[in-house]
């Protein structure tokens, strides 16, 4: 596979019939979809509609309610309230119907490490119904797609965790299924694997009509691969859109200022919200974010403000509008920060 070097190539739009599924459904349509554990509601009345052969991203931080999400649309959970359904098929009255349709990349792997690659593929065609020369060829195909023919005869605990995770992708697509689910499945990958794994999703849902549900808590994949995109927070819609609108949104560079450890925040904030041409001032430990309408020249103003206020500045950049820039818009806080909050 080769390694893409930016954003994969965009797809033409699909026309009025490719982005729906059977009798004019969307491959996958949620409306208000509420989970509850006891007390903690996962997921608070979450809708959203995804086309056929495009990637849709759920993008959050640990704990937002994307697995929660996932878990009911393939058929693992039922929800507090709401509906759903995936290929047209309603999840609640048809499970069945919609794990035939369905194939789904759990994060953790589901391959037996004893066995080998291609004896992994068998097994899992064989759980679909797959027989004889048919399944022998599909894996024979999925192996030679993720680069895995010449492992194919080695057992699994043998290969690497990129080697793994394509693996786990290729008995996923198996049966050829309609939609796709990958959650987090570049999670623990290096930079190359991931960008390989980049690369084959893309594809699928380019070359396939594949329909690919993906969840991530890596930004930067969210960016790169999404056709459409929706940021979800404790269990809630927060923005939705491409990549792209989303950003174009803001309109705005980000000056994001790191004060020095005996700096006063009160003082700081005060002297970047009161100064001209700065908006959506927030703060959050020791750094300044607002948004200017030119970045390179609006740095000296604030720089020479904080100066008047004798604030010691430890640095300072600008930046495009990024897809943390709209989860801080969105959220009041920046993805970091509610990564962090959720491992604690």
């Amino acid at each position: 596979m080769t390694v893409p070097t930016g954003r994969a190539t965009a797809r033409p739009a699909a026309d009025a019939t490719a982005s729906t599924g059977p009798a004019g459904e969307p491959a996958i349509q949620a409306d208000s979809l509420v989970k509850t554990y006891g007390d903690v509601t996962a997921l608070a009345g979450l809708s959203f509609t995804v086309s056929t052969g495009t990637v849709f991203g759920l993008l959050g931080p640990n704990g937002a309610g994307k697995s929660t999400t996932i878990k009911i649309l393939t058929t693992l959970s039922r929800p507090t309230s709401g509906t759903a359904s995936v290929a047209g098929v309603d999840v609640l009255r048809r499970p069945g119907d919609v794990r035939r349709a369905i194939g789904v990349v759990t994060q953790g792997s589901g391959t037996d490490p004893q066995a080998t690659g291609r004896e992994n593929l068998l097994l899992a065609g064989k759980i679909h119904g797959m027989r004889g020369q048919a399944v022998k060829a599909r894996a024979d195909e999925l192996l030679e797609r993720f680069g895995l023919t010449a492992a194919a005869k080695r057992v699994v605990r043998t290969y690497s965790g990129g080697m793994q995770r394509k693996l786990d992708v290729a008995m996923g697509l198996v049966h050829s299924p309609k939609v796709l689910f990958l959650d987090e499945p570049t999670t623990g990958l290096d930079p190359q694997a991931r960008a390989e794994m980049w690369a084959e999703i893309a594809r699928l849902a380019q070359h396939e009509q594949l329909t690919v549900m993906l969840t991530t808590h890596y930004l930067e994949e969210a960016d790169h691969l999404a056709d459409q995109l929706l940021i979800v927070d404790r269990g809630e819609a927060v923005a939705q859109g491409t990549p792209e609108q989303l950003k174009s949104e803001l309109r705005r560079d980000a000056v994001v200022i790191e004060l020095a450890p005996d700096a006063d925040l009160a003082i700081a904030n005060a002297a970047v919200d009161e100064l001209a041409g700065t908006r959506e001032v927030t703060v959050e430990g020791r750094t300044i974010r607002t948004r200017v309408d030119h970045g390179a020249s609006a740095v000296p103003a604030v720089l020479a403000a904080l100066e008047r206020e004798s604030v010691a500045v430890a640095a300072v950049t600008v930046a495009r509008p990024a897809l943390d820039d709209v989860y801080l818009r969105h959220t009041g806080r920046s993805f970091a920060a509610a990564e962090e909050v959720a491992v604690r």
